[in-house]
């Protein structure tokens, strides 16, 4: 079985991006998993595993068809000279991390790389006429995506699953987006992406009510019984297996959430504040819905601990894990549904069946 080609992107310069990447890959077993190529400034590399005395070589390249297998590839894809300011938010920095971005994204499109695993990046500095949406999901569903595609995002370890019917929204506007088609679209990729992404042969889905108490029969709110419970029914019409509304407060607090493959939240923090309570340290951001296989791991820039050596590295390494078995699950996924049979030619003359 062939190595698969994981883009890997620096996210903010300024942050601890280059730390977790070097940190990682200074275990040599990780080589033996994939062909990482790190998408960057080879010099900004060198920098960050100087300052924190990092014990880890890499190799220098200027395209992904000259990465050596065996070796942690660094790619040159930004400015000669990028100053680093490490834990501040620079116009600078957001150039270059979008820069890494656009060339991986291109790298994946031409297929040299196979998966694409992104470092954190600082949403304000990285504004620019190329780059106007509110995080990376957004930009990799606008760049790759097909017409009609839509991406979902999925925060995962071993013990959880959360997907988001809305991500990145202001509150206010949360009740407004939160629609039969939104929420039935939503179930549908998330129960294909439980299947086809994550082997789980007939996916148990918990939905969270949107108002406290799960409208407390429509006395806090008339989403439950108007929009989601209609959607559950037609998600177990269309054959799913789908469970709800649960108030989030006590699903989250009495633990139900082992008892479901998966869970969709209706906004960010009703799903992400207690998946990051529980997950912190091995959480996965996970981009479903798309051709393309994208990760990261679930957590920013971290700028207050930047250039000190105290990033852990165990989420980039789980999101590196995840986006391999994820690639891999899909082949496995896909070749099983192949129509095995071969085609037959048939006569129209006599109707007769013939090789």
């Amino acid at each position: 079985m062939s190595k698969i080609k994981v883009g890997i992107t620096h996210g903010d310069p300024n942050g601890i991006g280059y730390e977790v990447i070097l940190k990682a890959f200074a275990d040599p077993t990780m080589l033996e998993l994939c062909t990482p190529i790190v998408y960057g400034s080879p010099k900004v590399a060198s920098y960050h595993r100087k300052s924190m005395d990092l014990q880890v070589t890499f190799n220098a390249i200027s395209q992904a068809a000259d990465a050596h297998e065996s070796a942690l590839n660094v790619l040159h894809c930004t400015a000669d000279e990028v100053k680093v300011d490490l834990g501040m938010p620079t116009a600078e920095a957001g150039e270059a991390a979008l820069a890494a971005l656009e060339r991986a994204v291109k790298d994946w499109k031409e297929g040299l790389i196979d998966v694409l695993v992104t470092a954190p990046i600082n949403k304000y500095s990285i504004q620019s006429e190329k780059f106007h949406f509110p995080g990376h999901t957004e930009y990799i569903e606008k760049r790759t995506g097909k017409e009609g595609d839509k991406a979902l995002m999925i925060l995962m370890n071993e013990q959880l699953r959360v997907a988001l019917v809305t991500t990145h929204l202001p509150l206010r506007d949360v009740a407004a987006a939160i629609t039969k088609d939104s929420v039935i679209s939503k179930l549908r990729i998330f129960h294909k992406s439980l299947c086809r992404d994550f082997s789980i042969e007939s996916p148990r889905i918990a939905v969270l009510a949107l108002n406290p108490h799960a409208g407390d029969g429509g006395l806090l709110g008339s989403e439950e019984n108007e929009i989601l419970k209609p959607v559950i029914e037609q998600a177990e019409e269309e054959g799913m297996h789908v469970y709800g509304p649960f108030s989030a407060d006590g699903f989250f607090g009495s633990r139900a959430f082992a008892h479901y493959d998966g869970v969709l939240a209706m906004y960010h923090d009703q799903g992400l504040a207690p998946f990051k309570l529980l997950a912190m340290d091995d959480g996965v951001n996970v981009t479903a819905g798309l051709d393309i296989v994208r990760t990261s791991p679930d957590h920013g820039t971290a700028f207050d601990i930047a250039g000190k050596g105290e990033a852990s590295e165990n989420s980039l390494r789980q999101a590196i894990y995840t986006a391999i078995d994820i690639f891999r699950n899909r082949q496995a996924w896909d070749e099983a549904r192949q129509d095995p049979l071969p085609k037959l030619y048939v006569d129209k003359r006599d109707r007769s069946e013939k090789d």
